[in-house]
């Protein structure tokens, strides 16, 4: 009991020092996901209730950006903008056309936010989809079927639509060399820093609350400085 309420006062003393909270906005796949709570709510969600057996984790406050926004926390969400199963590039799955949920589709509805997390590149490692050439500048539509030049087009956009706003890119573990390769060399281009996940535990592909946890902690160590 004692340990539980030491950490609370801690977590309200850091609250204090954050009067005015950061808000957060999230362009995000499935690990990102709960539903109720991502815009716009058609998106389609993994996390959900009632539970189902493929996970563990059974509230939005078990979420690794539910605990980053908890009211004690000193970050605010913003714009949850993410939908399970989707790509950064525009192909998906068996190359399937994914333009309607693709993160540079979306990368234009995440509010006013003063920090913006990017969670992706899981699905484009998953599905395998094609990885293009290193295009900085005049993408054409074909080449946002792949993922170097829909990386670059996603970063360019942030920037210039969030002027104000501080861009990291979360990258999760298990992912492909190429995908992992793809996403430092791209992220350097654009100086945005890179939140390299480590030791994540998971059910079904997916964050259990334990994973969770530590995508929250590991996430706030990077942003907080």
């Amino acid at each position: 009991m004692k340990k539980i309420v030491l950490f609370a006062l801690l977590l309200l003393a850091v609250a204090c020092c954050y009067a005015d909270k950061k808000v957060i906005s999230i362009l995000g796949d499935s690990y990102s996901t709960f539903q109720g709570y991502v815009e716009p709510d058609t998106n389609l969600v993994w996390y959900r209730l009632p539970r189902l057996p493929r996970t563990d984790v059974d509230s939005v406050q078990q979420t690794w950006w539910g605990l980053l926004t908890a009211p004690q926390a000193p970050y605010q969400l913003g714009v949850n903008n993410s939908y399970s199963g989707s790509t950064i590039c525009r192909t998906g799955y068996e190359g399937a056309d994914y333009s309607d949920r693709a993160f540079i589709t979306r990368m234009d509805h995440l509010g006013e936010p003063d920090i913006i997390l990017v969670f992706g590149g899981t699905n484009d490692s998953w599905a395998g989809v094609p990885m293009g050439d290193y295009t900085y500048e005049g993408w054409t539509d074909e080449e946002l079927y792949s993922f170097r030049p829909a990386m670059s087009y996603m970063l360019d956009g942030l920037q210039r639509l969030y002027p104000d706003a501080k861009v990291y890119f979360i990258l999760n573990t298990e992912l492909s060399p190429e995908i992992n390769e793809s996403v430092q060399t791209v992220c350097h281009h654009y100086q945005v820093r890179v939140i390299h996940l480590r030791d994540i535990d998971k059910k079904s592909g997916h964050p259990s609350v334990k994973g969770m946890e530590a995508i929250a902690r590991q996430v706030g160590m990077m942003i907080s400085h």
